[in-house]
């Protein structure tokens, strides 16, 4: 987002679903607390971020499709980028369970969204038809992870990069 903010309307970002978790499954804290040790890397990194390893008692999230919905629920409220942003903070930097629907109504309140018509739009079977499309449509096209950018010539960069990389990728671009 923040590329965004500096090249304005120059740069079109469509944020589309993956589902790294698509059904519900229980997972031992222990080891997800153990699996979020991970986090510190991209935490070490410039302009990387805010994450901290799991150090709360709430369950880790059981999977990854109420979040993706409630990503496009805030979308049709016209919320997505301060939600979107606000969600990724409460999981990986709050330690909260993303996967549970007060939270995610919660998250959108602090946001500013109505939360009675984000509650609504979380029950919406079209926007879950929308999230597994999607991720469906990123899986035909070789997408194995989050994030993935995918660029104007289909070319995809998997993983986290750092924002001097995106700065390069999009004067390449520019050059061609």
């Amino acid at each position: 987002m923040r590329l965004r903010d500096e090249l304005g309307d120059e740069l079109k970002l469509t944020w589309k679903a993956f589902l790294l978790r698509p059904y519900p499954k229980q997972r031992s804290i222990e080891k997800f607390r153990e699996y979020t040790q991970s986090w510190l890397r991209p935490a070490s990194q410039p302009e990387g971020g805010r994450f901290r390893p799991w150090a709360s008692e709430e369950s880790p999230p059981s999977h990854s499709v109420p979040p993706q919905v409630a990503a496009k629920a805030a979308a049709r409220l016209g919320g997505f980028d301060r939600y979107h942003l606000a969600v990724m903070d409460a999981y990986f930097f709050e330690n909260r369970d993303v996967s549970d629907p007060a939270v995610l109504i919660d998250i959108a309140e602090a946001c500013g969204l109505d939360p009675a018509a984000f509650a609504e739009a979380l029950q919406d079977e079209g926007l879950v038809q929308l999230v597994i499309d999607e991720h469906n449509e990123a899986v035909e096209a070789g997408v194995t992870g989050v994030p993935t950018v995918v660029a104007p010539n289909g070319f995809q960069i998997p993983g986290a990069q750092d924002l001097a990389f995106y700065r390069h990728l999009v004067r390449k671009l520019r050059a061609v």
